[in-house]
């Protein structure tokens, strides 16, 4: 009866200490939640900068290829007040027929030659032969163009512009920009694709450690 008192008395001692190191274990160090902190940070960011690089591919990439447009970079101060200088301009083709009053256009200045103007269409003429042309004004301008504009000079209607993009274009070069798109798109697949890879690798480690800490 005294050994059995006694191993009450001892059990019923040591019960609390074993209950106040489980507690200790139990509370996670500083150290660790500062460490998930900047991991979950660390997540975020990659996470944004892949979107940021997937928005990049498919709105100067992606879209004006698959659209069949052509893509331009706004140079003089024409157009200053929506579209300033290093506006990247987008432009799909359209049927002449269809351009209206208001609409923004990328032309060859002379049939034939690579130079080309982006102006807004602010009326409509026609030949001596009854040929249908476009009379064009550049919105910061203070008089229209003085050559009007003939269906085989146009070359697109916007169908949207980024500012400032076209900065990097132009540091590319013309002739080699198609070149330096398909680099970039390989470049920015590349890096989603690396990116979504380590996120769900460093995902399956952090599950593997909680199990084995289990």
């Amino acid at each position: 009866m005294a050994a059995d008192l006694t191993e009450r008395l001892l059990g019923g001692a040591a019960e609390p200490s074993k209950q106040r190191t489980a507690a200790k274990a139990a509370i996670p160090r500083s150290g660790s939640k500062r460490k998930t902190a900047w991991a979950a940070v660390g997540r975020f960011l990659s996470m944004a900068a892949m979107l940021v690089a997937l928005f990049a591919a498919l709105v100067l990439i992606v879209v004006p290829v698959a659209t069949g447009s052509q893509t331009y970079t706004i140079l003089t101060k024409s157009m200053v007040q929506k579209y300033p200088p290093g506006t990247f301009m987008v432009m799909k083709p359209a049927p002449f027929d269809e351009l209206k009053y208001g609409d923004v256009i990328t032309f060859q200045l002379y049939s034939g030659r690579p130079d080309v103007e982006t102006h807004r269409i602010v009326g409509f003429g026609s030949t001596q032969q009854g040929e249908k042309t476009l009379i064009t004004k550049g919105d910061n301008n203070g008089a229209n163009d003085p050559e009007p504009v003939r269906a085989i000079q146009v070359k697109g209607k916007l169908f949207y512009a980024v500012p400032y993009v076209g900065f990097v274009a132009n540091f590319l070069g013309n002739s080699d920009r198609g070149t330096w798109t398909v680099v970039a798109a390989v470049a920015l697949i590349g890096y989603g694709a690396i990116t979504v890879y380590t996120s769900l690798r460093k995902d399956r480690k952090r599950d593997d450690q909680a199990a084995e800490a289990a």
